[in-house]
């Protein structure tokens, strides 16, 4: 398995947390189909110093880079507009 590490902040327009809103519940399900098909190791949402939501940082793993950039395609936090700058790096979980 390929494990990634995702690091993606938000637009910073006024209208961006109302789409992030808009669309988390269906983010959030599809991270837990990620969950249930042992994809998602980690994440959750990056906040400011108001504990408002600004980002997200995830660690996933897929078999391939394929299937990864399949679910990158689909992720709705992209399609939607929600994240502005994402950052994917090769990872690799400590094994303890």
């Amino acid at each position: 398995m390929k494990q990634y590490l995702i690091t993606a902040f938000d637009h910073k327009d006024p209208e961006a947390l109302e789409r992030r809103m808009s669309v988390r519940e269906q983010h959030l399900e599809n991270v837990r189909k990620l969950k249930q098909s042992g994809n998602h190791i980690l994440g959750g949402a990056m906040l400011d110093e108001n504990g408002m939501m600004i980002g997200s940082t995830m660690v996933l793993q897929f078999d391939t880079d394929e299937a990864f950039n399949e679910w990158l395609e689909s992720e709705i936090y992209i399609i939607a507009k929600v994240w502005d700058q994402v950052d994917i790096r090769p990872f690799r979980v400590a094994a303890l």
